[in-house]
């Protein structure tokens, strides 16, 4: 079922997730321990990370670093089928641009398709630091817009191949990125929502914010999308804190801003503290924003459910 089908369809604010593929050579049991523990709250859908090739510099036994070009977590395929297929809970794939052409975005595409699944999450990718060299005849997504198009295209039925004669058209529903506190790249947040707008008229059905954890920059953030023309669902997306680093390296990576009266506790606080602190502050985010009858609720996990169990459990969702 489409994303938008199951927010549609539901009376109160949906609870979903994100996890993160193993690294190359990991065990695939500490995700399924992981997606045993989701389960439990019936989300209606999973979203599932990809991951394009990226620089790695490994030492030799000779002490010389080697450049590799290597994927560290493949595997999103093959994640989404075990989900849709074992657990018949909808999975929502991210296809990126970043790493990867249009050839091999249809293919993916193509697979996707096969297997039954309905959605998938457009973004641009970071960057990994590694520019794919693009063979002869072969082109790129450089935006998400474009991504967005393509595959808004595909749903047409019109493919890379403009020769194709009566090409299936497939019927994805197709979810972007935004971002309450602007992307780092943008000028401002309006100019900001302006690129946003780009890829809801290429295709996208609904958008999924960045983790944030102050409400009322969602709330503005939904205001102002609203002001531009932008009138799909906006999903809020949360992050519980686990460690006294998140404090600086979440807004490090992630371009947020974390207010000064959780920070201050986190970092004054015992280690051993930290996530019960994190999971009162989310926890009052969680009940302000179903209060303000939010569509749904999406969860940064990666591979630790600990976080959201014990959230789940004061919740009593």
């Amino acid at each position: 079922m489409r994303v938008t089908e199951h927010l549609n369809r539901s009376k109160e604010t949906l609870i979903s997730f994100e996890i993160i593929p193993p690294k190359r050579g990991g065990d695939i049991k500490q995700l399924l321990s992981v997606l045993e523990d989701l389960v439990k709250y019936n989300p209606p859908y999973i979203d599932i990370t990809s991951h394009a090739a990226e620089v790695l510099y490994e030492e030799t036994s000779g002490g010389e670093f080697k450049m590799k070009i290597k994927r560290k977590r493949p595997g999103t395929l093959g994640i989404c089928a075990l989900i849709q297929n074992k657990y018949n809970i909808d999975a929502v794939p991210h296809v990126i641009c970043q790493g990867f052409t249009k050839e091999e975005t249809e293919d993916f595409l193509i697979e996707l398709h096969y297997l039954g699944i309905d959605n998938v999450l457009a973004i641009r990718g970071d960057d990994s630091g590694f520019r794919k060299p693009i063979k002869y005849g072969r082109s790129i997504n450089k935006h998400a817009a474009d991504l967005v198009q393509q595959i808004a295209d595909v749903n047409k039925g019109k493919y890379v191949e403009d020769t194709l004669i009566d090409a299936e058209p497939m019927d994805f529903c197709i979810g972007v990125g935004g971002y309450p506190e602007k992307h780092f790249e943008a000028p401002n947040l309006d100019g900001d929502i302006e690129f946003t707008k780009k890829k809801i008229d290429a295709g996208a059905d609904y958008i999924v914010t960045q983790m944030f954890f102050d409400n009322q920059k969602y709330f503005n953030y939904v205001d102002k999308c609203r002001s531009h023309g932008v009138n799909v669902p906006i999903i809020p997306g949360l992050k519980i804190l686990t460690s006294k680093p998140n404090v600086n390296t979440l807004p490090k990576n992630f371009h947020i801003d974390i207010p000064e009266e959780i920070s201050s506790e986190i970092q004054n606080a015992k280690p051993e503290h930290v996530l019960d602190i994190s999971i009162e502050w989310t926890a009052k985010q969680v009940e302000d924003l179903i209060n303000n009858k939010v569509p749904a609720i999406h969860f940064y996990i990666m591979q630790n459910s600990t976080p959201v169990k014990k959230l789940m459990k004061k919740l009593n969702l």
